[in-house]
């Protein structure tokens, strides 16, 4: 049996989850968060199996103080001893054109993911502050990267690249990378096993942050997102794709930074600048009562989402499953519901009894459906425990 642990190192948090591997059965033994690193009021939390949660008070000074005292919880509930531990895999948002799997970390591996963090500035940092608090407690346990980016580096150039003066793509690097790769991957995966092959799928990661990907199969032609987070349907409180010169008459006409701008598209748009509420369960709340800029946000939304399944049906040349997931697309009947009437024209009926269930695995599409449409809970830490596993032999 092999212990792997699971780290996603944001830049003051730190969500992890502990594997028992043995064959095929990956079983999470424990899972918690670091929370308010580097910040007043942190502390670390530990939950084992189906058992409470365990909230520690704790000063997280550095990602090093919160690496050491996930440990010690996991050593003082389900491990007697760090050598247990067989790897370590860590959830890196960027990784550019370099990498397209996941590989084990050297030195070179962390400059690069290093040298990436102008492409992801919020996030790599973070994670190379994980690896090298990993490598400070634990230096001789191997450790895996596991990149959002790298599904998503199978699509063709004509997917990937702007139409910019091509010395932005050769010399600077500029191009779309596209996110959420691990849970589009996992989700296509269960999709060709529910279906029985890998065809044509379009994959909705539907969260507060969102991305759709056309899949062909089992690779990634097309994706939503592009060189940063900010593009593709609209999101929490990202505008998603937007006419480019609206940041620059922004900053010309209103007299606003590029900071500012950059604030603005990131944390005050979405259906947060359309309707006042990030939170979809506030929003539907709204949206039920009548409110008119709610009503109006949804309509944006849906809208959005549709244009993306709609151009990825041209771009796969058809589709046989459309599949939700992630905290909205696994959580939220309604708007399935509305998206799914928008796509009656390809023979699609929801069945509404499967689809009012939440956060499941099922097919919400009614018998005789010509395209059949899942809900299928993602599982990005699993994929990321394959994968170590996998390359620490």
């Amino acid at each position: 049996m092999k212990k792997i642990l699971v780290l996603n190192s944001g830049s003051s948090s730190l969500k992890y989850q502990l594997f028992n591997v043995e064959g095929e059965n990956y079983e999470v033994v424990a899972k918690g968060n670091a929370e308010r690193i580097g910040i007043y009021g942190s502390f670390v939390s530990l939950k084992v199996g189906n058992g409470d949660k365990v909230i520690k008070d704790v000063a997280l000074p550095s990602h090093n103080e919160a690496i050491r005292e996930v440990l010690n919880l996991l050593l003082g509930s389900v491990l007697k001893s760090l050598d247990e531990l067989d790897g370590v895999g860590h959830r890196i948002v960027q990784g550019g054109s370099y990498f397209d799997k996941s590989v084990l970390i050297d030195d070179d591996v962390l400059n690069k993911i290093d040298e990436l963090s102008t492409l992801a500035p919020l996030h790599n940092p973070a994670a190379v502050l994980g690896i090298k608090a990993v490598r400070n407690a634990l230096p001789h346990i191997p450790q895996v990267a596991a990149f959002d980016t790298a599904f998503h580096q199978s699509m063709p150039k004509e997917a990937f690249l702007y139409p910019l003066p091509i010395e932005q793509y050769e010399a600077h690097q500029i191009r779309r990378y596209g996110a959420h790769g691990t849970s589009h991957q996992y989700v296509a995966r269960r999709a060709a096993a529910l279906v029985g092959k890998a065809g044509k799928f379009i994959t909705c990661h539907l969260g507060n942050g969102a991305s759709i990907s056309a899949v062909e199969n089992g690779k990634c032609m097309d994706t939503s997102m592009g060189f940063t987070p900010l593009a593709g349907v609209v999101m929490g409180t990202r505008c998603g794709d937007i006419d480019p010169y609206i940041p620059l008459h922004i900053m010309k006409y209103q007299r606003k930074t590029v900071d500012e701008v950059n604030e603005m598209l990131n944390k005050q748009s979405g259906m947060l600048g359309l309707c006042g509420y990030s939170d979809n369960r506030d929003v539907e709340e709204k949206f039920l009562a009548g409110d008119a800029r709610a009503k109006d946000a949804m309509g944006v939304y849906v809208h959005s989402i549709i244009r993306f399944i709609g151009s990825y049906i041209a771009v796969l040349g058809g589709v046989d499953a459309i599949v939700f997931t992630a905290g909205i697309g696994e959580n939220a009947p309604l708007l399935r519901k509305m998206i799914c009437e928008r796509l009656s024209y390809l023979g699609i009926r929801v069945d509404d009894e499967k689809n009012a269930l939440r956060g499941e695995e099922v097919e919400i599409s009614a018998p005789g459906s010509k395209v059949k449409v899942f809900v299928i809970p993602t599982n990005e830490e699993l994929v990321i425990a394959q994968d170590t596993v996998h390359l620490i032999g």
